[in-house]
């Protein structure tokens, strides 16, 4: 979510001016009050007196945050993050997968998608890959060479962060050569993330 603002916090007695970060999956008060609390240990959430109002272990808080933002957060937290399988559109969808599929992916093709046969999916919707090294990459695009010509759209898999062997320039570069567009990003894990890309349907 990434929201964050300067704000009077009330909490029992005490009132104090704090900065506050709403992330995907918790709220940070920092300052005089600190606290970090994830979203779903958030009870009672509403909007009172332009101040967003929750219950967190038994302690009621305040934050002023002005009646327009308090409103928008309050909508935010109550509002459950995507779920990976939304993340990546592959919920109700023939999904092929192509080398080994990191545990997050795995997880994510259980509980939504439908999985074909890694080498004898032929008609997928969408295709999956984990890659580590451009070695890899170019073998997953020689075995989804004819999809990628029909425009199937394809996930490519890789870990986040400096120092790996493949990382998203080399990506970016060895497919846009090929005539693909990249056209999503998805964080798959706090070491995984994703791009997305297919071949414009025109070219």
């Amino acid at each position: 979510m990434g929201r964050e603002a300067t704000c009077e916090c009330t909490v029992a007695d005490t009132t104090a001016k704090v900065k506050v970060l709403l992330e995907t999956h918790e709220l940070i008060l920092r300052g005089p009050i600190r606290m970090t609390a994830p979203l779903n240990a958030l009870k009672n959430i509403r909007v009172e007196s332009e101040a967003l109002c929750f219950t967190h272990r038994e302690h009621a808080i305040r934050l002023r945050l002005g009646a327009k933002a308090a409103e928008s957060w309050a909508r935010k937290i109550r509002t459950p993050p995507p779920t990976l399988s939304d993340k990546l559109g592959i919920t109700g969808k023939i999904v092929r997968t192509i080398g080994p599929v990191e545990k997050p992916i795995n997880s994510a093709l259980e509980s939504a998608a439908l999985v074909g046969p890694e080498n004898s999916a032929m008609n997928p919707d969408i295709i999956i890959a984990c890659i580590d090294t451009p070695e890899s990459l170019a073998s997953t695009l020689r075995e989804a060479k004819k999809q990628l010509a029909r425009s199937i759209p394809i996930w490519l898999v890789y870990r986040k962060g400096p120092g790996h062997p493949i990382n998203e320039a080399t990506i970016r570069t060895t497919l846009r050569a090929q005539g693909l567009m990249d056209t999503k990003v998805a964080s798959v894990s706090d070491h995984l993330t994703a791009l997305r890309f297919n071949r414009p349907k025109s070219s």
